[in-house]
């Protein structure tokens, strides 16, 4: 029966999965973060930029995404997530285009990492999950999975993307590229396939008055019910050393295994395991979170990476040791967004999911943000990664560890808006 209703789910569901999964893969959450490595040594070439100077757009980019998540989670709780996603688009990939006409001022770089994050914070995953979660129940984690394998995707992909258009044409023009793919991929199939439950046109007083009832039919907790809700801190206080032990690595990669010895053929075909890695994580990653207890999922995906952050920093690695180093670390990187929608909406409902995803999201940035930055602080220092890599080991088990605490799911009852914020333990499956 279970499996009957998780069919019929991908059935009326696949067209909100397929534009999540375009919507997240060219948003703001993968984008700069996988061309930065690729983008980082043309500048610093140009214009004479150190490497930690140009990674320090990635905390700029945090603090703005820090601010601007909370607020997106609250609109889109509001008015709906299909007009925060497809105008967030928009400006997203007009922001981006805006760093080719950079006139060689590091002031102009960083507001421009500022001004994205704050108009594209719409494109993060808070939006487009509310729509899958709310499509889908008993395939909850494996259509959470599909929706955020275009970080996976892309990530493969517009690396190659990049390096090749800045090898024909520059990097002004790889900048002007890469902007351009959300506006010619991305919107045209969100704006056509991606709608939240209850969709339709509505005046404006209608639609906060399908909100106020939204928001009161659905099961779950409130936002202030969850501040108070000691599981909501344990994860906030988890996804910091996380995302800094799996975030900081990546967008250093090509530098990485550069200074360990590989040649840049071999660079390129390294790196590009990386996405295919977080293509595996996410689908495997959805896949058993839907069957076995999630915590215990993550915590054994996440940990393994420890051991690949520690054999790169000991070095002395083969082709074969630091692939497979590569894919640990990219496969936890495919783990960690769909992990946060699915324990967002199993520990506390769906009742005001934007504003706590939003505010979870903004302490797992504050992690992705800072690990760049250290780790390119570090090599301008030391010439190597060794100790931040030898960090992220121990934040990956600290972080991890700390997600066995979650204890049992939360069952809310849906019938009656009034009993549904008193959930229930179940048995972790």
């Amino acid at each position: 029966m279970a499996e009957r209703k998780g069919y019929s789910e991908f059935r009326t569901g696949w067209p909100v999965v397929l534009a999540s999964m375009l919507g997240i893969g060219l948003g703001l959450s993968p984008v700069p973060f996988y061309t930065i490595g690729m983008l980082a040594p043309e500048l610093s070439r140009e214009f004479g930029w150190a490497f930690g100077d140009i990674m320090a757009g990635l905390p700029i980019m945090t603090f703005a995404v820090l601010v601007a998540s909370p607020a997106v989670g609250f609109l889109a709780d509001r008015v709906g997530v299909r007009p925060i996603a497809l105008i967030s688009m928009v400006l997203f990939a007009l922001s981006f285009m805006a760093f080719a006409a950079n006139p060689g001022d590091i002031r102009f770089f960083y507001a421009n990492w500022a001004i994205m994050a704050a108009l594209g914070a719409g494109t993060l995953p808070i939006t487009w999950t509310r729509a899958v979660n709310n499509r889908f129940d008993e395939r909850k984690g494996f259509a959470l999975g599909l929706s955020l394998l275009g970080t996976g995707v892309f990530g493969f992909l517009v690396k190659p993307f990049t390096a090749f258009i800045i090898d024909a044409y520059g990097w002004r023009a790889a900048y002007l590229a890469v902007g351009a793919l959300p506006l010619l991929i991305a919107l045209p199939v969100a704006y056509f396939a991606f709608h939240d439950v209850g969709d339709r046109r509505q005046t404006a007083a209608e639609r906060q008055a399908s909100a106020s009832f939204r928001t009161a039919a659905t099961p779950g907790l409130t936002f202030q019910e969850t501040l108070r809700n000691w599981r909501f801190w344990v994860l906030a206080i988890a996804f910091v050393p996380i995302s800094f032990a799996v975030g900081g690595p990546i967008p250093n990669m090509e530098n990485i295994t550069k200074t360990a010895g590989f040649s840049p053929s071999e660079v390129v075909s390294l790196v590009s395991l990386i996405g295919l890695s977080v293509i595996v994580g996410r689908v495997a990653g959805g896949w058993l979170i839907d069957r076995f207890w999630a915590p215990g999922i993550a915590f054994v995906m996440l940990t393994a990476p420890a051991f690949a952050c520690w054999m790169f920093a000991h070095g002395d690695l083969t082709y074969a040791t630091a692939a497979g180093s590569i894919f640990l670390i990219g496969f936890a990187a495919g783990v960690e967004y769909d992990l946060m929608a699915f324990l967002v909406a199993r520990y506390f409902g769906l009742k005001s999911y934007g504003a706590i995803y939003g505010s979870l999201y903004g302490f797992f940035a504050l992690g992705a943000g800072i690990g760049p930055v250290v780790f390119g602080r570090a090599f301008d220092a030391d010439g190597n990664y060794d100790r931040p890599l030898m960090m992220s080991a121990v934040l990956l088990v600290i972080g991890a560890g700390l997600l066995l605490m979650l204890g049992r799911y939360r069952e809310f009852g849906a019938a009656d808006p009034v009993q549904s914020t008193a959930a229930t333990e179940a048995k972790p499956s």
